[in-house]
């Protein structure tokens, strides 16, 4: 090949060729994996397992204090029920309630934790909800948030089991601190289900799921796979079977090492992230 200046120009060889074309198509570095986006549609496994951690967690809550560490609407309107006992007219000859009582402390605080748990989780805004490097470090997070509450709960020296739905079985302050991470974990794992926007929601709340369930058009066509309907039903039962789970090992084993369990099956949800399928590379 003759250059401008009347040289020559060596023509690409086929070694040069296949250098070139296995440079372009080779397999990224593991920080570019983690730093590349899953495919929402390939996340069923993992967001299935947040679920299961919903209604594992839940377990353990509310069988000691009856609370919810995720279903914050009950805590919520427990609050509203709370602070209009304050302005109750007493019936004559009877004593005035006007205290805080413990179970409403334990609400309140399972619910402004949970709060700072999802506020943490706008992290993943500026790193990139859909990343794998978020996925993976908050569900590790949720990890920490995890075995700090086993620890905080083992400490407490407390039962784990409440014999009477009035008389609560954590009551110290190290109980209140275990509510306080179990709440935030589930914070944290609402809004990374929450920004992968699928058919399991936030894996925390399954209200409107039930409802959505109910209201699908293909309720009934158990011929053909409907995603907007199996994988809000796989949710459920997740959830559903991480409570009877839960509750059938804290029996056994009691609550603190109850939470270690659950801190486990939170680092094989880490690692689940790592091998989720990426989104399609478009052509």
């Amino acid at each position: 090949m003759t250059t401008l200046d009347g040289g020559s120009q060596t023509p690409p060889t086929d070694k040069t060729h296949d250098a070139e074309l296995a440079m372009t198509t080779s397999r990224p570095t593991f920080w570019q994996h983690l730093n590349a986006e899953v495919d929402p549609a390939q996340c069923t496994g993992p967001l299935a397992a947040f679920c299961f951690m919903t209604g594992f967690i839940d377990a353990i809550s509310f069988s000691a204090v009856f609370v919810w560490c995720g279903f914050q609407t009950g805590n919520f309107a427990q609050l509203a029920l709370a602070l209009a006992r304050l302005w109750e007219t007493a019936p004559s000859g009877s004593g005035h309630d006007e205290t805080f009582h413990i179970a409403d402390k334990q609400a309140l605080t399972s619910l402004v934790t949970f709060m700072f748990g999802a506020f943490i989780g706008r992290l993943g805004d500026r790193i990139g909800s859909h990343k794998r490097i978020w996925l993976v470090s908050a569900t590790f997070l949720q990890v920490l948030l995890t075995m700090a509450a086993a620890l905080t709960i083992w400490k407490s020296e407390q039962s784990s089991i409440a014999a009477l739905r009035g008389d609560p079985s954590w009551t110290n302050t190290l109980t209140f601190v275990g509510l306080a991470f179990m709440s935030s974990s589930l914070g944290l794992q609402g809004i990374v289900g929450k920004r992968l926007n699928t058919q399991f929601g936030t894996t925390i709340v399954l209200t409107t799921i039930w409802v959505e369930v109910f209201s699908d058009p293909r309720l009934f066509n158990l011929r053909r796979k409907v995603i907007t309907r199996d994988h809000k039903v796989l949710g459920a039962v997740a959830l559903f079977t991480g409570a009877f789970v839960s509750r059938a090992i804290l029996g056994q084993i009691g609550s603190a090492a109850a939470l270690g369990v659950g801190a486990g099956l939170r680092v094989l949800i880490a690692l689940a992230w790592i091998v989720t399928p990426g989104k399609p590379v478009s052509r």
